[in-house]
């Protein structure tokens, strides 16, 4: 992403916001993980959005008067030659301005100072801050801190969630951020097809997901874009599960739900095969059923089609070929073997805090997700793809990464021994 996108960004959001009108907005702050260790530190994504900035302790006001004309500063950390030793080089004045676009730039040791100068100024009636939280139990992030301090110091401003705002933004991609997530799909079907290749009998998940992590490291440092889900045989039928120690026996199938980014942009991809590299008869009537249900969401999503009806439909049309297949009994019990949704947006985030739509609309990008699990014959795996809505309907951008079970097959053949 360049300057002018995160300009662009913030431009919208400003045309959006009511006059005498202040803007708060904080890359966030590390955890701590134990004594003298912190956790990654992820950046807020909305700041991110909006700034291109990377780094923690960040902090952008933006101003708009009674006219409409907006003025934006953004607060970096300052030097400290000490702390830069230990931890890293904080971000230079000059590389803030040309990465932001921000012309404005000062240090957050100003930061409160500037913000009780502006907030008792009496020329501003609103303050915007990023509420968002999942949980009423969410650690309070600086803009909730901010916000307590304002009921008892600055009670005349009213509050508006920007977060809303940002939200309905991000739900429709631009052109830059579609060719970031064309790029990081390159690199999650590389990584996907390895493992593929160097899949066997009596290979362990953690090899699994070493092959995916060297591979995704040979484009870049920033690793998966997300913990990366791997799994076989009984695992599998754990939605969400992380641990990495179980073993793929001759038979079982591999699931995995990965991806890649790049530019900040995210993938989402599943794909499922059996450890030896040959579906048997089980596994390959209901992988076809999973990808049959995926081409059909492919072939009819489009424009004005209802969002809630790609859940919806793709278990309804399961449904009829599961019980076509004799194994489902009535597809008013579809629950049995699907246990999931899947139609979640993907973007800045994995499941990308957008504005849920009523409706599709060109240019947003979400997961087709086909998710099977038959415990009672031992199978469990989903066919996830990214889809990016067009203008007369959709494209599969994922489809690269083998999905058939001939591609499969043929990809497993041409054999590569990780180990």
């Amino acid at each position: 992403m360049n300057k002018e996108f995160y300009q662009g960004n913030r431009e919208k959001l400003y045309a959006q916001m009511k006059e005498n009108a202040l803007l708060v907005l904080f890359s966030g702050t590390e955890v701590r993980k134990t004594n003298d260790e912190f956790y990654p530190f992820y950046t807020n994504r909305n700041f991110l959005y909006l700034t291109g900035l990377d780094q923690k302790e960040l902090a952008l006001i933006a101003r708009k008067d009674g006219a409409g004309r907006v003025t934006e500063k953004v607060y970096i950390l300052p030097p400290d030659w000490l702390v830069e030793r230990w931890s890293g080089e904080r971000i230079k004045a000059a590389e803030a301005a040309e990465r932001s676009g921000i012309a404005d730039v000062g240090y957050t040791d100003s930061f409160e100072t500037e913000l009780h100068r502006l907030a008792t100024s009496g020329n501003y009636q609103y303050l915007y801050l990023d509420l968002f939280r999942v949980s009423p139990t969410d650690r309070d992030e600086p803009a909730h801190r901010l916000l307590k301090r304002v009921a008892s110091d600055y009670p005349y401003l009213q509050i508006e969630n920007a977060n809303a705002l940002i939200r309905r933004m991000r739900t429709i991609k631009q052109p830059c951020e579609l060719e970031a997530m064309r790029r990081a799909e390159e690199i999650t079907c590389a990584g996907i097809t390895a493992m593929m290749k160097a899949s066997k009998p009596g290979m362990y998940e953690y090899q699994y997901k070493a092959v995916f992590d060297y591979t995704l490291g040979q484009y870049g440092p920033q690793g998966p874009a997300f913990p990366s889900i791997i799994s076989a045989g009984k695992n599998n039928f754990c939605i969400h599960y992380y641990t990495y120690k179980g073993q793929a026996h001759d038979g079982d199938m591999v699931l995995n739900d990965v991806g890649a980014w790049h530019d900040n942009l995210m993938t989402d991809v599943s794909r499922g095969w059996p450890c030896n590299g040959k579906f048997n008869d089980r596994q390959r009537l209901l992988y076809e059923i999973a990808l049959q249900t995926s081409d059909h969401m492919f072939s009819i999503i489009r424009p004005g089609m209802a969002m809630k009806d790609v859940d919806g439909e793709s278990h309804r049309y399961c449904a009829v070929l599961l019980k076509e297949a004799g194994v489902l009994d009535d597809v008013q019990n579809i629950g049995r073997y699907m246990w999931h949704g899947g139609a979640h947006h993907v973007g800045f985030d994995v499941h990308d805090a957008v504005e849920t739509p009523v409706q599709i609309a060109p240019n947003m990008v979400f997961c087709v997700d086909i998710g099977i699990y038959h415990e009672e014959w031992g199978i469990g795996f989903r066919v996830e793809d990214n889809c990016l809505v067009t203008e007369n309907g959709c494209e599969n951008l994922s489809a690269a990464t083998p999905r058939t079970i001939d591609a499969i097959e043929e990809t497993m053949r041409r054999n590569f021994t990780a180990f």
